[in-house]
């Protein structure tokens, strides 16, 4: 039995490329603290990370880069 490849389609090549090329605007720092707290609260370490790198990007975008 062989199993399936996986096939791109040139609409999914072009969305991945245009998606990379425009600016997404942040969300306030202030919600990105509530799902920080949110996320500590339900003891989800992942989301933490998550949350806290977002919040490090939003109020110093020179970190990230």
């Amino acid at each position: 039995m062989s199993r399936p490849s996986y096939v791109r389609r040139p609409t999914e090549v072009a969305a991945i490329r245009a998606a990379a090329r425009s600016a997404r605007p942040q969300p306030p720092v202030t919600s990105l603290m509530a799902a920080l707290i949110e996320a500590n609260d339900r003891r989800d370490r992942e989301a933490v990370t998550l949350c806290a790198h977002r919040v490090v990007r939003t109020a110093a975008p020179e970190v990230g880069e």
